[in-house]
C-alpha cells in the first residue's frame, strides 16, 4: 500500500513545507541494521525534521535517530507513515519513500535479494 505526498505550504516563509506519506515496507526482514542505517544516514542529509510512525501509531520517532528506528522494530508489511516539517521537506520524503520501494538498494550492494 502506498500512498501519494500529500504537502501543505505553511506561512509565513515559502520555503517552510509540512509533508506526510505513507510506504509499506517490503524488504524482507524489514529495517534491520544496515537498512536502518540507511534510513537514518539519509533522513540526517536534509536539514528538515523527519519522523516515522509505524502501523497506524501515533507515536512518532525521530527518523534521524538510529536507536529510534532499530527500537522499533520495523517488519516487512509495515506501514510507515514518514513526515518532514522545514526546509526541502518534500525532497526528504521523497528519497525516504523511494529508498524502502527501493528496497534500500541492497540488492546491489550485497547481489541478494531481500
Amino acid at each position: 500500500m502506498t500512498t501519494g505526498l500529500r504537502i501543505e505550504k505553511q506561512e509565513p516563509g515559502p520555503l517552510h513545507v509540512n509533508c506526510q506519506t505513507e510506504v509499506e515496507v517490503k524488504h524482507g526482514v524489514g529495517l534491520h541494521a544496515r537498512p536502518s542505517v540507511t534510513f537514518t544516514r539519509l533522513a540526517k542529509s536534509f536539514p528538515c525534521s523527519i519522523e516515522v510512525a509505524v502501523n497506524g501509531s501515533d507515536v512518532w520517532l525521530n527518523g534521524k535517530s538510529i536507536i529510534k528506528i532499530m527500537g522499533a522494530r520495523i517488519r516487512k508489511g509495515s506501514i510507515l507513515r514518514i513526515r518532514a516539517d522545514g526546509i526541502l521537506a518534500e525532497e526528504a520524503i521523497r528519497a525516504l519513500k523511494e529508498l524502502i520501494e527501493r528496497n534500500f538498494d541492497e540488492e546491489k550492494k550485497h547481489g541478494r535479494t531481500a
